[in-house]
């Protein structure tokens, strides 16, 4: 278990009594790495108190706040299972939907994310996610209802591949599925905030466009980033340069082009046509030299699931 949190110093010891009747009746070992990422309230010493209390009570103190995804990457850095489960310290997640999710994965899956079907929030809150979920679903191929839910089970080697900083903790399972790992969703509980107050501002909404620009374009073209650069660029070149041939024929007839807006027009797409293709160019060039170096270090291991001999 992975558990960031800021200023929750009233849930702290509820969450561990809630997640330990979740996993004590499991087959198997199980610890919680709680990560403070700033807090300025009591919550560090109320993990210090739980740290002493119980044995498989792991904790990190992070020097300020630099956010979830920061804090998320400490936690599972440190954590020594096969699998990892996140989720947040405000109670609203449902400690005892923690087994439904590591069941799931039994299936043969390596990301499961819960989705919260019946969701306790305010309608604001619920009717921008609808919309930021299904702009997500619609730019990644990943059908996912609910990509900010904070309950989640990982295999561990998904880490090795994936790595979380900015606002990338949000789209960890489309980032899993574009490199091969198989993702699904299972509807979890979710309940109503008692404590402390959402973090969910005006900013998180300005955000949100760019941060799945940045994920669409590094799932989709990380690889083959001429395929994007240069698709546009060659569209852009040729429109100016259809546009330049129709001015030379009218020129050829007589008429005055320098005057005309469409001859600036004209060239503008050619030399951001050219400019375009040349970006691409150098980003397949700075593609190409990193995966010689993970040939290097991985050889032909990076993208393998299972070997049989």
């Amino acid at each position: 278990m992975v558990v960031p949190l800021l200023n929750e110093e009233t849930t702290l010891a509820q969450l561990y009594r809630e997640i330990e009747a979740a996993l004590a009746p499991m087959a198997f070992d199980w610890e919680v790495v709680f990560v403070d990422d700033g807090s300025t309230d009591g919550s560090y010493r109320e993990l210090v108190l739980l740290h002493s209390a119980h044995l498989n009570v792991r904790v990190i103190r992070l020097r300020r706040n630099f956010g979830k995804a920061a804090a998320l990457a400490a936690g599972i850095e440190v954590a020594s299972g096969d699998i990892v489960v996140t989720m947040d310290a405000d109670l609203q997640d449902d400690a005892a939907e923690i087994p439904n999710l590591v069941a799931k994965l039994d299936e043969g899956f390596d990301v499961v994310s819960g989705w919260k079907c019946d969701r306790h929030d305010p309608f604001v809150r619920r009717f921008v996610s609808r919309i930021y979920n299904t702009a997500t679903r619609l730019a990644t191929g990943v059908k996912l209802h609910d990509m900010n839910c904070g309950l989640k089970a990982y295999r561990a080697e998904v880490f090795e591949h994936v790595h979380l900083y900015g606002e990338r903790h949000r789209f960890v399972p489309v980032l899993a599925h574009h490199l091969g790992f198989g993702v699904t969703e299972l509807p979890v509980n979710h309940r109503a905030r008692t404590n402390g107050r959402s973090r969910f501002g005006i900013e998180r909404y300005l955000r949100a466009p760019f941060d799945l620009l940045t994920i669409v374009f590094m799932g989709r073209y990380r690889h083959r980033p001429l395929h994007l650069f240069g698709g546009v660029g060659a569209l852009a070149s040729l429109a100016g340069l259809a546009i330049l041939a129709y001015l030379t024929v009218d020129k050829i007839g007589g008429a005055g082009i320098g005057g005309r807006p469409l001859l600036l027009l004209g060239v503008l797409l050619v030399v951001v046509g050219i400019q375009l293709l040349s970006l691409g160019l150098i980003g397949e060039m700075l593609t190409s030299q990193h995966e010689e170096k993970t040939q290097l270090t991985q050889g032909g291991r990076a993208h393998v699931r299972d070997v049989l001999r």
